[in-house]
């Protein structure tokens, strides 16, 4: 997996991927070797979704600005009550 093909997939299907990769390393069943590589490929699966969250987050907060409004962190927890 190139760079260049991670950047062309969608979100949501990286992050399905990046959960069977969790999962797989969770029941313990690889060798050690297979279990670097699994390891290696979750973390550019994560690097690339963390990525596309931080994209994602700086085009929500430039639409907020340009309603009017100021950009406000707001804990998930604090807008539930």
């Amino acid at each position: 997996m190139n760079k260049e093909n991670l950047e062309q997939r969608d979100f949501d299907e990286v992050l399905k991927e990046l959960e069977g990769i969790v999962s797989t390393l969770e029941k313990g069943d690889l060798n050690l070797e297979e279990s670097l590589k699994k390891f290696e490929k979750g973390i550019k699966l994560s690097t690339h979704c963390l990525k596309k969250l931080n994209e994602a987050e700086k085009k929500i907060e430039t639409l907020v600005e340009k309603m009017g409004g100021k950009p406000e962190v707001v804990s998930y927890e604090e807008e539930e009550e």
